[in-house]
């Protein structure tokens, strides 16, 4: 183990660190708001104890999270104290230096002239948790509870810096160059993956491209850097906020040459981009990261009747005797759209977590027309996404409660129901009625007039086939036992 000779003895170098040109910055940006921020240091350091200052980090940096290393591991690196200050320079700030002081004060004119005003600052106003108070500036041997004008400060007074730093004090145990690494945990970088569909007006293969959209809210510009994207769920105490709203967008072309990569990594999925990117502070930027062509896709419709009703609240026994519990009703048919994340159907993607927008191709025009948006959850490779776009206008549904009987003595429930569906289109269609059968656990159907196919342990659902025109009708009749 090595050891360091007593503080004491040590002479004190101070030194401003530099990133080290050669090598850009790294990050590693995951869907949770935060981000890792590696950065290579050029570090010249004095035998025993050195001050190492190191500007333009974060302004939402974790200060416990810091780590610096050689990465070559030829030098022992000990932080013996690490301060890490946000508070950049600016007017309330240097007010609150100056307090106390008499600085002057610019008043202009409205015809554009100006002169100059001496005042003592009594309170400057700032407070650094980012409050204010009026300030307080004596004119004349009068107190002004405003600035009479711009204040104009001497200097910078000394303890105030231009950008959030880190400082160090290290203990070296011999004198030398390291080219060290510092890495952080920060929020205020983001990203979040977009995809376009982009569907024929008749046919059934769609053309998909995928965007990754990062944000750029940590105060810090980022040049060249090399970037990964995280998906998943990682657990992440005390979240950093979210970011303000976005002050600047650029979009980025694809290189034809140039894909995203992606593996799996620990439990999760990391993506990596394959040009560097040049992150400014308020900036949100976009790229590629999948296309495909000649999707598969399935355009699906599901009535669900009974999906509006909303009974939070109501209790076991509610549930089991009240006629009216899953007896209320809707319209609505939903249009579905489904397609397999494989590499047969042109995909095999691990997919993140994002929003897909659909568009159709009118024929008339070759215009897209926007037909529906919603989001998907992470979804690995293999799986089948089922995703709501939206109502069908000719597809309607009724359904009512025509029975419902409750028998204390052998504590069972009969309910019946009575389903239309009609198909106002052109064309046909096949409509999947969907029955949540939420009274009770211990059920069976009695009754039917089509078959079903049992979908989950309380649902039930029916394949209606329509011919243009047409209406069909199902009923059914299910039997609760509590006992």
């Amino acid at each position: 183990m090595k050891t360091l000779p007593s503080l004491s003895f040590l002479a004190i170098a101070g030194a401003i660190a530099s990133a080290a040109q050669a090598q850009p910055p790294a990050l590693t940006v995951y869907n949770q708001d935060f981000a890792v921020v590696r950065e290579h240091v050029s570090l010249d350091l004095a035998s025993g104890i050195n001050q190492i200052s190191f500007p333009g980090v974060t302004t939402s940096l974790e200060p416990d999270s810091v780590v610096l290393r050689d990465p070559a591991g030829n030098v022992d690196l000990r932080i013996l104290e690490q301060s890490y200050r946000a508070e950049t320079a600016s007017p309330g700030l240097l007010l609150s230096l100056y307090e106390g002081k008499v600085i002057d004060f610019v008043v202009r004119n409205q015809d554009g002239g100006e002169y100059t005003v001496p005042g003592r600052v009594v309170r400057s106003g700032w407070t650094p948790a980012g409050g204010s108070e009026s300030p307080i500036v004596e004119v004349d041997g009068k107190l002004r509870f405003s600035l009479p004008g711009e204040p104009v400060f001497p200097d910078l007074g000394g303890d105030t810096i231009l950008r959030p730093t880190l400082n160090w004090t290290l203990a070296a145990p011999a004198a030398g160059k390291v080219d060290a690494e510092v890495s952080y945990l920060t929020g205020g970088l983001s990203w979040e993956a977009a995809y376009n569909l982009i569907l024929p007006e008749t046919g059934d293969r769609m053309d998909l491209v995928g965007w990754v959209t990062v944000h750029n809210q940590s105060g810090k510009r980022f040049d060249e850097a090399a970037v990964k994207l995280m998906a998943g769920n990682v657990n992440k105490l005390a979240p950093a906020q979210k970011p303000a709203p976005r002050a600047e967008m650029m979009m980025m072309a694809r290189m034809a040459d140039a894909d995203v990569t992606e593996k799996a990594f620990d439990e999760f999925h990391l993506y990596t981009l394959p040009r560097s990117l040049t992150l400014r502070d308020q900036e949100t930027k976009q790229v590629e990261f999948t296309r495909a062509t000649g999707v598969p896709f399935k355009t699906i419709y599901v009535y669900d009747g009974a999906q509006i009703a909303n009974y939070r609240g109501w209790n076991t026994e509610m549930m089991r005797t009240n006629p009216d519990y899953g007896a209320q009703s809707n319209e609505q048919v939903w249009v579905m759209r489904e397609f397999k994340n494989t590499s047969e159907a042109g995909l095999g993607l691990p997919l993140p977590a994002g929003r897909m927008r659909f568009y159709r191709r009118d024929e008339a025009d070759n215009r897209l027309e926007f037909t529906g948006e919603n989001v998907i959850k992470h979804t690995p490779q293999g799986e089948t996404l089922r995703i709501y776009t939206g109502d069908a206008f000719d597809l309607v549904g009724e359904r009512k409660q025509t029975d419902f009987s409750y028998d204390k003595r052998t504590e069972t429930a009969d309910e019946a129901f009575e389903i239309r569906v009609r198909n106002r289109k052109k064309e046909p269609a096949q409509i999947r009625v969907v029955e949540h059968l939420n009274r009770g656990l211990n059920w069976r159907v009695v009754e039917k007039s089509a078959d079903f196919e049992k979908m989950s342990a309380q649902d039930i659902q029916f394949t209606v086939n329509l011919a243009p025109d047409e209406e069909k009708v199902i009923t059914y009749r299910v039997r609760y036992d509590y006992r």
